[in-house]
């Protein structure tokens, strides 16, 4: 391992087996903590190719187990992932819309990572919601519901576990080629059949400028489509906060508002684009344009706030609780959740 830390430090590229050598080494615990992150440095620092980046994503998609979905769910598995930002609670809103739309839509989400919040986080601001499923677990809730949000199991891309902890202590966390190997080796290992990816920048995105985060945007589209998954992106500014609210359960409350038809302008415009694009992607709409209206519908229709409705008691929640949660007024959903000792409201 010294010796692929010192190719990749001096600028050379590394070749296929030396990185799966190196991916290896990180899932059998063989690398020592101080090696793999001055590997992380050096490919922060030097970079790779687009050869390079998709044998780390393979590599890391193969440390672990492959998701196997039944042959008819074949062409309508689909996921979302964002770059991370202040106040972005779409995932909350958009896998159920899509789920009553007729995709399927094992989401895999993380947690906070830098200043950015995460959907795990903010989903277990509901009392009884349990982020952690076996693959076995998020078959039945998908042939249930159609849809869950998870965390990523140990068995799936554990390479990726070890390698996203170490990116957040290791100032590694804005590599193009690390965080495309981390986004993509877990959608590989979902086995998904399309994917849109909503590429943040701005002064609260990991990319300040439209032009650094089309650099990401290209890379994750291009191994996307490399692994054979139908891949999309979506450039969104992120100078300030998307909707009114930050903070778990405000956020939870927010993409309530969303899913039942309402909600900030901006939060919904950006479920309908994203939604747009994945049912376009998987046949279920003609165009993106008619993908965006018929998403739209579902939140309209109460359909998709019923889908979570149902998530939500597949994965934990007490049916009352998430009864209460979904159709109670503001104030009821307030006391579902629990509320801060300390809210502070921030004229605009």
């Amino acid at each position: 391992l010294p010796a692929l830390i010192r190719k990749k430090r001096d600028g050379e590229r590394l070749e296929e087996e030396e990185i799966r050598s190196f991916v290896r080494g990180v899932t059998e615990g063989t690398a020592q903590q101080g090696q793999i992150g001055a590997m992380l440095m050096a490919i922060r620092l030097r970079g790779m190719d687009a050869a390079e980046t998709l044998a780390l994503t393979q590599a890391m998609a193969a440390s672990g187990r492959a998701l196997a979905w039944p042959p008819a769910w074949r062409g309508l598995l689909v996921d979302k992932h964002s770059t991370g930002g202040v106040g972005d609670k779409v995932s909350l809103a958009l896998a159920p819309a899509l789920a009553a739309c007729g995709c399927k839509v094992p989401m895999i989400s993380g947690r906070g990572l830098g200043h950015t919040g995460g959907t795990l986080d903010k989903l277990e601001a509901i009392p009884g919601f349990r982020v952690s499923q076996s693959p076995e677990q998020m078959q039945s809730i998908l042939e249930r519901v159609g849809c869950c949000i998870v965390g990523q199991s140990e068995e799936l891309a554990p390479a990726d576990r070890v390698l996203y902890g170490l990116r957040d202590v290791t100032a590694t966390v804005d590599s193009l080629p690390l965080i495309t190997a981390s986004i993509l080796s877990k959608k590989a290992a979902e086995q998904l059949s399309a994917l849109v990816l909503d590429v943040k920048f701005g002064s609260a995105a990991l990319y300040p400028t439209q032009e650094s985060a089309r650099e990401l945007a290209q890379s994750l589209v291009a191994v996307g489509e490399r692994l054979g998954i139908r891949t999309a992106a979506v450039l969104s500014r992120m100078d300030e906060p998307l909707g009114r609210c930050v903070g778990n359960s405000l956020e939870v409350l927010e993409a309530l508002e969303c899913l039942g038809g309402g909600g900030p302008p901006d939060l919904r415009e950006l479920v309908t684009a994203l939604g747009g694009l994945l049912l376009w992607q998987c046949g279920l709409a003609g165009a993106a344009e008619g993908g965006r209206q018929r998403l739209g519908r579902a939140l309209d229709d109460g359909s998709a706030l019923r889908t979570f409705e149902a998530m939500l008691g597949a994965q934990g929640v007490p049916p009352a609780t998430a009864h209460r949660l979904c159709t109670g007024t503001p104030p009821q959903r307030c006391r579902v959740l629990g509320q801060a000792s300390i809210r502070e409201e921030l004229p605009a």
